[in-house]
């Protein structure tokens, strides 16, 4: 395909996301389903078209003072891909299958128009109903921080330990210009340019042995943050597919136990292959099974309950773009209410000092600092862990290898050396800590410690 016919199906996709409001990923399958002439990297292309489009809706809306879809891609061919009016022009200028030709007004906005007095939601591209609750986040970074997050995300994996080190996984995936990512000591990261094609990290040998897992940095911090170590017992309440699971496993060395549950036993199909791939020996899967209660044996006995909170998913929309525009308030009322109710749950299983790990990939309050202000309020017992003590736990944990390999430590001391500069970048507040794309490098996440006394 030309490059302005894959412009045309990306305004094509764009009004269909208008029309139907579903996620971004079903259109874009259901679109290739339908054209299927077009070629792995042309999809690739129109991928990465509409979620730019998505990325910078507000603002290229504003930029062109109107919102269709071809409005919307012209101000994304402005902002996010750097070309100027005359480049766009190119690009619009009639050919069979591509877009119309651009407007004499078009042209002119292309040319002279800013985001000079626009609204902070739009020069933040994230819906205006957002704005106090970011602004109550952020202040007046909140610009920087919803353009940070309005930014592509890289590819970032995990070293498995438990198969192999960073700099064996990092020779294998050379070709892919993989690099060390700067806080987590198990990180890799693969850039991908706008016009590129995410590689298929999944067929690679690495990946197939079990040496790496798709994992954002932020994800594997959070992981690593929650202190677990070899010998002890925890839980991972909202398991999900795995991924912090098998963080947590790697870190203890296969050694105490990790139990992996979730309400929703669909959540956690994928966890059975992802573990056997890696070697991972201490977990247990306790899947729901109708009324009976399958965690019953370990109320009072877990040194760490991991609560892997549902939530708004705010922390990646660098990944997720088209998720911001079709979050609804009642969609926080409902994940707040959730949250709550498995922190409460959490406490039946945690040991008299053992503590819980709640971690959210929001950047909202009232998912985050103000969830857990609510259960220290009304658990009496429990208190947050400052963000100075994470930081250093964060050291110790870095410095601290579950295998105790020579190149682990290497690797490990070099992040430990650097934890006071991740505790300045992090946002830090009385009872947790937030990463963000423009402060981290990661995606969103919000991590507190909670630790019981009695």
């Amino acid at each position: 395909m030309i490059p302005s016919a894959r412009l045309q199906a990306a305004i094509d996709i764009l009004a269909d996301l208008d029309a139907r409001r579903r996620p971004a990923a079903e259109a874009l399958k259901d679109w290739g389903a339908h054209h299927r002439f077009a070629g792995s990297g042309d999809r690739a292309a129109i991928a990465g078209l509409v979620y730019d489009g998505l990325r910078r809706q507000a603002s290229a809306a504003w930029l062109l003072d109107a919102a269709t879809p071809r409005a919307v891609m012209l101000g994304t061919l402005r902002l996010a891909r750097g070309l100027d009016a005359e480049a766009i022009a190119r690009l619009f200028d009639g050919t069979p299958h591509g877009p119309a030709p651009l407007t004499e007004a078009e042209r002119a906005r292309l040319a002279t128009a800013t985001l000079d007095g626009a609204p902070a939601w739009v020069a933040g591209d994230y819906p205006e109903w957002l704005d106090a609750r970011l602004e109550a986040a952020f202040g007046d970074d909140r610009i920087a921080e919803m353009l940070a997050l309005a930014a592509r995300a890289p590819l970032d994996l995990r070293v498995n330990r438990l198969r192999t080190g960073r700099a064996a996984a990092k020779a294998a995936l050379a070709h892919l210009d993989a690099a060390e990512t700067p806080w987590s000591p198990d990180g890799l990261r693969i850039v991908v340019p706008a016009e590129g094609k995410s590689p298929a990290v999944q067929a690679e040998p690495a990946f197939l042995k079990g040496q790496i897992e798709i994992q954002d940095e932020g994800s594997q911090l959070a992981a690593l943050l929650t202190g677990a170590k070899a010998g002890e017992q925890v839980l991972d309440l909202c398991a999900g597919g795995g991924g912090k699971t098998l963080a947590l496993a790697a870190r203890m060395g296969n050694r105490g136990q990790v139990f992996a549950f979730d309400a929703d036993s669909r959540r956690l199909a994928p966890i059975f292959a992802r573990l056997e791939r890696a070697s991972t020996r201490n977990v247990q899967v306790r899947a729901p099974r109708g009324t009976q209660d399958v965690l019953a044996e370990l109320a009072g006995h877990m040194d760490l309950v991991v609560v892997d909170a549902p939530c708004t998913g705010t922390g990646t929309w660098r990944r997720n773009p088209d998720a911001k525009w079709r979050l609804r308030p009642g969609a926080i009322e409902q994940r707040v209410k959730e949250q709550a109710e498995l922190l409460d749950q959490a406490v039946r299983f945690v040991k008299p000092g053992g503590r819980i790990a709640y971690i959210t990939c929001s950047v909202l309050p009232e998912e985050n600092e103000d969830q857990i202000r609510r259960f220290i309020a009304a658990t009496p017992g429990w208190r947050a862990v400052a963000p100075g003590e994470l930081a250093a736990a964060l050291a110790k944990s870095a410095a601290t290898t579950a295998n105790g390999a020579a190149e682990t430590a290497n690797g490990a001391a070099a992040t430990a050396n650097g934890a006071a500069t991740f505790a300045e970048a992090v946002r830090c507040s009385d009872v947790g800590l937030t990463m963000t794309p423009l402060r981290t490098g990661t995606d969103g996440f919000f991590l507190s410690i909670l630790t019981r006394s009695d």
